[in-house]
């Protein structure tokens, strides 16, 4: 496979599907002044699996951030739309009722709320309709069940004292609960061991449906041998410079970045 640079002309951002759950254009981001995106374009739409790749440092939680609203994360230039609407003005919460998730890559405890009481509340802050405690305790135990999860786990506080695989699962039980259109797991295999990657990627799995589009950021190949993008990325210095299949994550794995600075890093 020979790289070459990835370009998104107008004439093909109008052929593009019209019904893309996600679009992300010239997008140009700047954290305490320092310039870290420098014109993302990604479009993801129904029933696709996106991964993006790339060396520490190139902006891929930065685009995570950025998509979700993170305060500091200043937009120079460029768009974010989900369903073709602009989400730019829109604080995090009006974004997760869009339909975005992002699990994150260090979830953060939260000592004396219960997970159950959590997701409680994050599900009835998206929905106009409150869900009654016994139909929400059907559903919650129905989703665990479906994650191979034990009941006591609902009972824990969220995050408190788990370990790196109890906290990525329990994010992928929120992407269960909430449902979302557009899903962002911002380096979910990071600090896991094989086993704990292996049930967190299963959970993953169990929720693809026809309905949601998905972006994995992660620096491996590995988590890629449990779910299976269409699209591989690669963001070097805050711009996709290279796009494929899933060759692409394997060819990485084998030959590294080195290959991709040489020929793009004075072209970004």
């Amino acid at each position: 496979m020979n790289y070459s640079k990835t370009e998104i002309s107008e004439k093909k951002r109008q052929e593009a599907d019209l019904n893309s759950l996600l679009t992300i254009e010239n997008l140009h981001v700047s954290v305490e002044g320092k310039n870290i995106l420098n014109g993302v374009n990604l479009r993801i739409n129904k029933d696709e699996i996106h991964t993006l790749m790339g060396p520490n440092g190139s902006g891929k939680s930065t685009l995570a951030h950025t998509l979700m609203g993170y305060p500091g994360y200043k937009i120079e230039g460029g768009d974010i739309t989900i369903n073709g609407e602009s989400i730019l003005d829109l604080p995090p919460d009006k974004r997760a009722g869009k339909g975005l998730f992002l699990a994150f890559q260090y979830p953060t405890a939260i000592p004396g709320v219960s997970i159950a009481n959590f997701l409680r509340a994050a599900l009835n802050a998206l929905n106009k309709d409150k869900i009654p405690i016994a139909k929400f305790r059907k559903l919650l135990k129905e989703k665990m069940k479906m994650l191979k999860m034990d009941d006591s786990f609902a009972r824990r506080c969220v995050n408190d004292g788990f370990s790196g695989g109890e906290k990525k699962r329990a994010e992928i039980l929120q992407m269960a609960l909430l449902k979302p259109q557009i899903a962002v797991l911002d380096e979910t295999d990071s600090g896991l061991d094989i086993d704990a990657l292996k049930i967190v990627s299963e959970g993953v799995n169990k929720l693809i449906s026809s309905n949601l589009g998905i972006l994995i950021i992660t620096h491996y190949q590995r988590i890629l041998n449990y779910i299976k993008p269409q699209f591989v990325h690669v963001l070097l210095e805050g711009k996709i410079v290279v796009s494929g299949g899933p060759e692409l994550a394997k060819k990485l794995e084998i030959e590294g970045y080195g290959l991709i600075k040489e020929k793009f890093t004075t072209a970004c």
